[in-house]
């Protein structure tokens, strides 16, 4: 065992036997629903589930993690009846897009399901039979309101405001021939259970709403079949009724692993059953928390350890707020669109760290940015690339531990406490499932190496030959604070985790010995060519790469928006120089006055309307040596073609100005009458030169 010089940071050696060869531990996620390509909010659940997967592998269990995909029921049938194909084939193609993106995310499942696996839909049949001999089903009919999306039944006094209560969509009444489970028998059994087992149905908001709202007001039966569609598993004592969506969909959890309802079960469920861990979206709590374990007691099977309801990915509505991600709202974002921008790694730590316990998170690119600078790029990417450029700068990229802290001794232990202490917080965290309270536990290790360069100051020890050991054991500190926090690192962000190991050219340390200090192997070499982990990235520049059409129609909008204003201004300040020029008309001026303006004949050679304003022409007048450029106000009176060729009478020493964003050079004279008609000053013979003076 490694304990680092005098630190007396360790001393509960027998606990270390303790974290290795935990036993089995088996997890799974809600299968998802093979209609359409899945999003980032639904792609959360697989990376939360492959961080507590990974985690509990590191911590020493045998983890057994499985996902998969719901691929029967009429939304299925219906998209496929759109889509001009079969059910198996449309399915087919959307399991593998959703597989397709799992693997893309680096989750580390054992095994994928699919509901149209045979084995599945032959244990099925098997279930509904045996349940069905048992007494537990029986035949009936249904009359009630349908939601296909949701692929449930309601009562007219369970609708919210006429709709489906837990999707918002429209319902249609409908009437057919089922087959029913007895909820109602085994309500009592599941009420003692869940109130024995507290760690059943968590967070414990979950269960309260489950016992309040469900179970204690009392339960209907269940419609356990159908037969308004045929995509389904056929009832196969009946067979023009296929098994409803949640016998067929829930009991994937121990068809996968090889239960038998014969009796004839794998070896592999026999190990691993009961399920240690449901991980399931808040919106689907009420089937795995009382019609799966319903179902279990009616087979005979023990009940999973816990099911766990995490809260939901949305993406933010500019508010403060977020809102469900919806197709048909327009507001979908794709886990592969945020890979292609930022890497797995960066968008596995947001999903992870930006979703509290029980409470909504919320996703955008502006946030995600925010998240890619100021942690990965800043806390994370700064400190390893400044500890290894230091270590190649001042020792060739090799340094050791000297044990000298010079007057620096309760900084340098107070690093060590927090790089030892840092597992025992992130166990705890991760005992509960607070998956982002463990991940802010290691990036707080991250932020206190960042501060110890700030305290120790490596490049003014640098300067003195006679510190040289004191810089190398401040290196060699840093070093080791970056191997623990990186093999922490790698449930959540394994990519990065490799990435940074080899850098400093270290091997993850074994989970029981993180609490120890000095793991970094002495005098080890850190690569010589470090390269930068996360990139700093502008949020104007990936805004117009992922929506551009959008931001082009914003920076329009905007640049309209500045346009009138400018006109409206340039127009306020016309009237007002008119006001001025009325005013001066009308008052006595001297003939030094008048000597100083100079009136010469300008030919108009182009004329064009200025944009955002009803009033204004703007010529290009020839005044004889030169082309000047007037603007008028006299639009309402002349065309811009009209203008062209005429010979004007022109103040040319006029003061210049600014009117609708275009420079005046000079004024065009005209005559108005006391109807308000105005009339060009033109010369009396059209052939007098331009730039004649005039006086």
């Amino acid at each position: 065992m490694k304990v680092g010089p005098s630190t007396g940071l360790y001393d509960r050696e027998s606990e270390i036997l303790i974290m290795a060869n935990k036993g089995k531990f088996y997890m799974t996620t809600a299968i998802a629903y093979a209609s359409g390509k899945p999003h980032i909010g639904n792609t959360y659940e697989i990376v939360l589930a492959d961080a507590i997967a990974r985690y509990k592998r590191m911590e020493g269990y045998d983890v057994f993690f499985q996902t998969g995909t719901d691929e029967h029921g009429q939304k299925i049938e219906d998209k496929a009846t759109a889509a001009g194909t079969t059910p198996k084939a449309f399915v087919d193609q959307t399991a593998g897009e959703i597989k397709r993106i799992w693997d893309l995310m680096n989750t580390s499942y054992d095994k994928f399901i699919r509901t149209t696996d045979e084995y599945h839909e032959k244990q099925v049949q098997k279930m509904f039979r045996k349940m069905y001999e048992k007494g537990d089903i029986y035949k009936g009919s249904y009359k009630g309101l349908y939601c296909t999306p949701c692929e449930s039944f309601w009562t007219e006094s369970q609708l919210v405001d006429g709709k489906c209560p837990d999707c918002g969509r429209e319902v249609t009444p409908a009437e057919e021939e089922a087959y029913f489970f007895k909820m109602s028998k085994y309500a009592p059994r599941l009420i003692d259970h869940i109130n024995s087992h507290p760690k059943f149905i968590q967070p414990v908001s979950r269960k309260n709403e489950m016992m309040n709202n469900f179970l204690l007001p009392g339960l209907q039966d269940l419609c356990v079949s159908r037969t308004s569609f045929k995509w389904g598993i056929p009832v196969d004592f009946d067979d023009k009724h296929v098994v409803y969506v949640w016998l067929d969909a829930l009991t994937n959890y121990i068809t996968g692993i090889g239960y038998d309802a014969d009796g004839q079960s794998s070896d592999l469920y026999k190990k691993n059953w009961p399920a240690d861990l449901h991980l399931i979206g808040k919106d689907i709590i009420r089937f795995h928390t009382i019609y799966w374990p319903i179902f279990l007691m009616s087979l005979g099977e023990e009940l999973p350890e816990q099911v766990f309801g995490h809260p939901w990915l949305l993406t933010a509505s500019g508010k403060g707020e977020g809102d469900k991600m919806s197709k048909s709202k327009g507001n979908v974002i794709y886990a592969d669109d945020l890979v292609d921008m930022f890497g797995v790694d960066a968008v596995r730590y947001f999903v992870l760290h930006e979703m509290p316990f029980e409470n909504d998170g919320v996703i955008s690119w502006e946030l995600m940015v925010e998240r890619m600078n100021s942690d990965l790029a800043n806390t994370l990417g700064n400190l390893v690339n400044r500890t290894i450029a230091m270590t190649n700068k001042y020792f060739g990229g090799k340094v050791k531990n000297t044990g000298v802290t010079g007057d620096q001794a309760e900084i340098d232990q107070d690093l060590k406490l927090v790089v030892t202490g840092t597992l025992d917080k992130v166990a705890a965290r991760m005992k509960d499932l607070r998956v982002a309270d463990a991940l802010t536990e290691i990036f707080t290790l991250f932020k206190r190496c960042n501060k110890y360069i700030d305290e120790t100051e490596p490049w003014k020890l640098a300067k003195d030959e006679a510190l040289k050991d004191r810089l190398s054991e401040v290196l060699y500190n840093l070093l080791s604070g970056i191997q623990v926090g990186a093999t922490l690192l790698k449930p959540f962000m394994p990519e990065t985790c490799d990435r940074i190991l080899s850098q400093i050219r270290a091997e993850e340390i074994p989970f029981d010995e993180l609490v120890i200090w000095g793991n970094y192997p002495a005098e080890n070499t850190v690569t010589d060519k470090p390269e930068i982990l996360f990139m700093r990235m502008d949020v104007k520049e990936v805004l117009m790469k992922v929506m551009p059409e959008v931001f082009e129609a914003e920076a329009k909008a905007e640049a309209e928006k500045e346009a009138k204003k400018a006109a409206k201004k340039a127009e306020k300040e016309a009237k007002k120089a008119a006001k001025k020029a009325e005013a001066g008309a009308s008052s006595e001026i001297t003939y030094d006055d008048f000597a100083k303006c100079r009136f010469v004949v300008g030919e108009v050679l182009e004329c064009r309307e200025v944009e955002n304003s009803n009033k204004l022409l703007v010529s290009q007048v020839n005044v004889g040596d030169k082309t000047v450029q007037i603007c008028s106000g006299i639009r309402a009176w002349y065309s811009a073609a009209d203008m062209v060729g005429k010979k004007v009478m022109v103040l040319l020493n006029l003061k210049p100005r600014r009117m609708a964003g275009l420079d005046s050079c000079g004024m065009i004279l005209c005559a108005e009458d006391k109807d308000g008609n105005v009339v060009l000053m033109t010369p009396a013979d059209p052939s007098m030169p331009a730039g004649s003076e005039i006086g």
